[in-house]
């Protein structure tokens, strides 16, 4: 695969210092940001007893390939400490592609069950959904908007949903 890809990344954390971690991940894609979302204060998902996470999305220009993409990203969560003990539980920072497009906007697909493209779960989670609309206001997911995804959830869910002044620049 040559050429540029974008990529839309679900970035998120409940443990530790949460926006400067989100931070890092934007450092790490620095000049690859094609858009970014605000900040947004999200209920847990999943069921586990826990404190809010802090959630945004970055669409970002990628070269590597799907799998290269996913180490890339998992390299930041163990540089964040992140631990892999109860599923959907707290953590200091969760990297998620939650789609891969080529340079033509067709969707890159994956059953990889390491990798699965685009993300199986992301059209029932408004702490995905709702900052990646804030991101790109036209995006879409499996060719449905991803307004009327947001629109198709339980109106408690994108409620729930707070969207924060953190600035992006630590400021």
């Amino acid at each position: 695969m040559s050429g540029t890809n974008f990529a839309v990344l679900s970035i998120g954390g409940n443990q530790g210092d949460s926006a400067a971690l989100l931070r890092t991940v934007a450092r790490e894609f620095d000049g690859q940001i094609v858009a970014r979302s605000a900040f947004f204060a999200t209920p847990p998902w999943g069921g586990v007893e826990q404190d809010d996470f802090l959630n945004a999305v970055l669409i970002v220009d990628v070269q590597e390939e799907p799998m290269a993409l996913l180490r890339r990203c998992q390299r930041l969560e163990q540089a964040a400490d992140r631990v892999r003990e109860i599923r959907w539980g707290p953590r200091t920072l969760d990297v998620d592609i939650v789609s891969l497009h080529d340079a033509s906007n067709a969707p890159i697909t994956s059953a990889d069950p390491e990798l699965l493209l685009p993300h199986p779960r992301a059209r029932e989670r408004a702490f995905v959904l709702v900052p990646w609309a804030d991101a790109d206001p036209d995006a879409s997911l499996d060719g449905v908007s991803v307004a009327d995804l947001i629109a198709l959830l339980p109106a408690e869910d994108v409620d729930s949903i707070r969207r924060l002044d953190t600035s992006w620049d630590g400021a």
